[in-house]
């Protein structure tokens, strides 16, 4: 396996560019995400190495997270801000140290765990990594890649053979999934139509946004008027308590960002009765059906 990746990466978080199309889509048999930031450059860009079914904000994985501020790239027992069930296995949580611990306020990922962490220094078209002041030699660096990827495909098979597990019991199913690729397709489904996302010095805070009371699956603006949209999946849940959730949500919103014209919307996979006759009372509460259409096609050589 080669780092040529790690070195395009960490040269380009000195651009303005955006782009990732050109990095790898696998390494390990895993998935490759990268990103710069949507929209506006991210403070912590980073590279993910994910199983293929996991979500970004309710997984965990190894991931390198470069603090552009501070000059630090960390190679993590990365955990997903949204994440609430057990991460990594225990040893992790007890020998570790976290980010938070390793750098003094980060910006973000702050629970996540330090693996390793190199000072990189670009010259023209090199980059040289540096740990405490001495050269980290590329071979050293996959070798210290494959072993976390080893653990982590170790810990995520214990995962899908626990069905008792958040992974088996969660977040494989498809509406979990539901939630990562709305906010990647954003603008090809019919919310970006209307509404954007939420971007707070080059970071999403839509996804996932934080409050007191919990966390809203997707927080957006509305295009024409500038309200705010508390949008939530219905799950494994009733109707009724995903109403619930939406207005207490609304309230939240209304209260603590002062926006009297707050609308909600339920993103569902089937219409029923209750969330008829709810949307009688609450005409400020939309409802989308989402859809999920698999196509077989023959190869032909």
């Amino acid at each position: 396996m080669s780092l040529d990746f790690l070195d395009d990466f960490v040269k380009q978080t000195k651009t303005d560019s955006l782009k990732t199309k050109n990095y790898p889509k696998e390494l390990s048999n895993l998935k490759l995400r990268v990103s710069f930031g949507q929209g506006t450059l991210s403070k912590i860009p980073w590279v993910q190495v994910v199983a293929p079914d996991i979500a970004t904000s309710n997984g965990y994985y190894p991931v390198y997270l470069f603090y552009k501020e501070e000059n630090k790239l960390i190679l993590s027992y990365g955990i997903g801000e949204g994440f609430e069930g057990d991460s990594w296995k225990s040893e992790i949580h007890s020998s570790k140290q976290r980010i938070d611990e390793f750098i003094d306020k980060p910006y973000r990922y702050g629970n996540s765990y330090v693996c390793k962490h190199y000072v990189p220094i670009v010259n023209g078209e090199e980059v040289q990594y540096l740990r405490d002041e001495k050269e980290v030699s590329k071979e050293q660096m996959t070798e210290e890649l494959n072993s976390l990827v080893d653990y982590y495909k170790e810990c995520m098979d214990i995962d899908l053979k626990d069905e008792t597990s958040v992974i088996s019991t969660g977040l494989f199913y498809m509406e979990q999934q539901l939630e990562d690729f709305i906010i990647r397709n954003w603008k090809e489904t019919e919310l970006g139509k209307k509404y954007d996302l939420i971007h707070e010095e080059g970071e999403l805070i839509s996804q996932q946004y934080h409050t007191d009371i919990g966390r809203i699956d997707i927080l957006a603006k509305d295009k024409k008027d500038g309200c705010y949209v508390v949008i939530e999946l219905k799950r494994n849940q009733t109707s009724d308590d995903t109403i619930g959730q939406v207005t207490r949500y609304m309230g939240w919103i209304k209260k603590n960002l002062g926006d009297s014209d707050v609308k909600g919307i339920i993103v569902a996979g089937k219409y029923d009765e209750k969330l008829d006759y709810a949307q009688e009372m609450t005409p400020n509460i939309e409802v989308f059906l989402y859809q999920v259409d698999f196509k077989l096609n023959e190869y032909k050589r």
